[in-house]
Parts: structure tokens; C-alpha cells; sequence
């Protein structure tokens, strides 16, 4: 991303820290979408949005081919993503709130 840092890498981490804060107060999907699209560009936007449904599809059991073929994702991607829902702790607290595992 950035070449030139502006700011030491404690600032940066508590930035980092902010963001998720802010991303806390968010109260609805309206919310949400709002403070993403003023936050994000629509190429990463629908990067994210490609990956939460690769997300979805890994925990219904789909193959990866099959996967890639529904949603255009590279299968190093739908690897990448499989990878963080068996060792990362992100996508799986997510999933195990929502059920999508159930």
C-alpha cells in the first residue's frame, strides 16, 4: 500500500484500532453500508463482498471449482479464504454467530 510512512507503526496500529472501533459503533446494514462505501472504492468493496460469499459457499461443503465458477474468484483466493476459516479466528467468529456453519 503506502511506500512512505507518515506515521510510526504504533500510530498506525492505533489507527488500525480506531477503524475497528468505529466499525463497533455501526448499528445497521444501512449503517454499514453507508461507512463502507464512504470508506472503501467499489473494487474493494466487491472484493470483500466476493470473499464473504466465498465464505458462505466453503461452508455449504461447495468444491473450489465449483465455487469459482459461481463467483469468478481466483482459486488461490477461495484457498486463501478456506485457509483463514480453518486456522484464522476472524471468519469462523463470524460464521459461528450467524450460524452459517449450522
Amino acid at each position: 500500500m503506502k511506500t512512505n510512512r507518515p506515521v510510526t507503526v504504533r500510530q498506525e496500529q492505533q489507527h488500525e484500532r480506531a477503524l475497528y472501533s468505529a466499525v463497533l459503533a455501526l448499528r445497521s446494514v444501512e449503517e454499514s453500508r453507508n461507512f463502507f462505501r464512504d470508506l472503501c472504492t467499489p473494487a474493494e468493496l466487491q472484493a470483500m463482498a466476493d470473499r464473504w460469499a466465498v465464505v458462505e459457499l466453503l461452508e455449504r461443503g461447495l468444491p473450489y471449482r465449483e465455487i469459482h465458477k459461481q463467483t469468478g474468484v481466483s482459486v488461490t483466493t477461495i484457498g486463501r479464504v478456506a485457509r483463514c476459516l480453518t486456522t484464522g479466528n476472524g471468519y469462523r467468529a463470524v460464521t459461528d454467530r450467524l450460524k452459517l456453519n449450522a
